[in-house]
């Protein structure tokens, strides 16, 4: 029955495995709604964002075919927490209209498990969307390893990335399951399966 529709909310730090833990719910039937690619569109030109973020942040920020270009805008904002402040004050109510529309989207199809993922799903508040939190964690080394591989970067451009991040311990305040990703892959879809047979939170 759609009313009977779970929605999760699925979090964890950069190269926490968050993405993979995704992919693997929606292998087992999870509608994904991934809300860093919905920001992502926001700042097209025409999108909800582009008058706003252009207004606040000035025509600098855009590229050759007027789209905001999001490495310019991070360069601006990512050393300015005030900045950054503002930019969210922007962004995350347009980013939450449009994920809250797709729930209601996969709900009136009869969709039974929705996951959404997202970064900032506790700092932006999109938490309370969901009816369960999950938070995907590893320890510091293994994630500054998968950083480095997969963003070509130095330890220190790694460790920067994390640290501009809540942490771990602050974040699982909020999550009713943590899943520690660790090892390889059979394991943690072992323990994303276990997560999706448990009834309610920790």
């Amino acid at each position: 029955m759609p009313n009977d529709m779970k929605i999760i909310g699925l979090t964890g730090g950069i190269g926490s495995g968050k993405s993979t833990v995704a992919s693997i719910l929606a292998d087992n039937g999870a509608y994904v709604i991934d809300a860093d690619k919905v920001g992502h569109k926001v700042y097209y030109k025409g999108g909800p964002a582009w008058d706003a973020v252009v207004k606040a942040f000035g025509t600098g920020i855009l590229n050759e075919n007027g789209d905001i270009d999001r490495r310019k805008l991070a360069a601006i904002v990512f050393h300015d927490n005030k900045k950054l402040n503002m930019l969210n004050a922007i962004v995350h109510p347009i980013i939450a209209r449009e994920v809250s529309q797709r729930i209601d989207n996969a709900r009136g199809k009869g969709v039974e498990l929705v996951v959404v993922e997202a970064a900032l799903l506790i700092e932006s508040g999109w938490y309370k969307m969901a009816d369960e939190v999950w938070l995907i964690t590893a320890d510091q080394e293994i994630r500054l390893h998968r950083i480095m591989q997969r963003d070509d970067i130095s330890i220190e451009e790694a460790r920067l990335r994390m640290q501009s991040q809540m942490p771990d311990d602050e974040k699982a305040e909020y999550a009713d399951i943590i899943i520690v990703n660790n090892n390889g892959i059979e394991d943690l879809k072992h323990k994303v399966k276990e997560a999706l047979q448990r009834e309610g939170g920790q």
